[in-house]
């Protein structure tokens, strides 16, 4: 039997949808932000994936930052009562911060498949080599 071959997908696309890599039609999470064991619809395992701290670093740097920056700006410019803040920094904060979450791991899941990344290595270095005698001239 011939091995199936599988059309390259955009990591993009398949990741911010949470679709598998592989197929594009499978889900990829179990849970919110849990990935599956494998793809339901194609099979690819998905013990490859290690997104790790990815998708928290780039919603602080990206949605935190400036969410907070709100939040200093109203308390330095208006001093408001504590309430204030639960009323409008909370949910500006969560709003920005949780939903992200899911698509960017899944856009880096699916990155980490497209491009085949794995564990980094240290190569050994190579021998050099001698230099080739010159001729010597007549």
């Amino acid at each position: 039997m011939e091995p199936r071959t599988w059309p390259k997908l955009s990591p993009f696309k398949t990741g911010m949808r949470g679709r598998c890599p592989r197929c594009g039609e499978g889900k990829l999470f179990d849970g919110f932000l849990t990935l599956k064991p494998r793809c339901e619809a194609c099979g690819l395992d998905y013990s490859f994936a290690d997104p790790a701290d990815g998708p928290a670093f780039f919603v602080m740097m990206f949605v935190c930052i400036p969410a907070l920056s709100f939040a200093l700006w109203l308390e330095l410019a208006y001093e408001p009562a504590a309430w204030v803040h639960l009323v409008t920094t909370l949910p500006i904060v969560l709003l920005t911060c949780i939903p992200p979450l899911r698509p960017l791991k899944g856009w880096l899941v699916a990155s980490q498949y497209f491009f085949k990344a794995e564990e980094g290595r240290l190569a050994k270095p190579r021998p050099v080599e001698a230099p080739a005698p010159e001729a010597a001239p007549r």
